[in-house]
């Protein structure tokens, strides 16, 4: 797999942040071709022109169906000869126009320990259901909403105190880290899905 980087976002763009950041210091050998975001709003692009990365603004509004804009996308990507997509807070499912042009090319982060609490506010739904341990997912893009081959998790305690907005800050501090990681293992190569699990070479 080649190294060039596709993200996508729709807001202020901290896990994109992150990832700016692990290539910037070496901890990720790879590079951001293009950030795209489906918003012109979106605090991301910012980032990413202070970066020097590329940036392309696709507004999901001007487009008649998911497939429509997900080809859009797809074209945008390919044209920058992206190998792997990251969703870094992109609020748009996928269609299969996307999925299917990058198999097992696609990652997201989500905050909860996936298969639970998938979609929105992982956090409120931790602390409603009454959860000891939260956490942080990332996973391999599948048709199916967050359920996906999970790449790597990492744990955050949920205290009795917690708000959605304190649990929800130290999760993204675990998002932050793992998902630069999760990056480097798929791009690093040699791995293997077998059902649902994602395998990594031996050591």
């Amino acid at each position: 797999m080649g190294r060039r980087l596709g993200v996508l976002i729709s807001g202020r763009g901290s896990n994109l942040q992150a990832i700016i950041d692990a290539v910037a210091d070496g901890r990720l050998d790879a590079s951001i071709a293009v950030v795209v975001s489906n918003k012109p709003n979106a605090g991301g692009l910012e980032r990413a022109s202070a970066a020097g990365i590329e940036t392309a603004v696709l507004e999901h509004t001007a487009y008649d169906s998911r497939e429509a804009y997900d080809g859009t996308l797809v074209e945008t990507l390919g044209r920058h000869q992206v190998d792997l997509v990251c969703l870094a807070g992109f609020m748009r499912l996928l269609s299969p126009v996307l999925i299917d042009a990058f198999p097992n090319r696609i990652l997201n982060v989500h905050p909860s320990l996936l298969p639970a609490f998938p979609g929105m506010h992982g956090q409120t739904q931790a602390i409603e259901h009454g959860t000891k341990v939260a956490g942080a997912t990332v996973h391999i893009v599948t048709p199916e909403l967050d359920a996906g081959p999970i790449v790597l998790q990492a744990t955050v305690p949920v205290e009795d105190d917690d708000t959605p907005e304190s649990l929800a800050a130290r999760i993204l501090e675990q998002e932050h880290r793992i998902y630069p990681e999760a990056i480097g293992l798929v791009l690093a190569g040699g791995w293997r899905i077998e059902g649902r699990r994602f395998l990594q070479p031996p050591r």
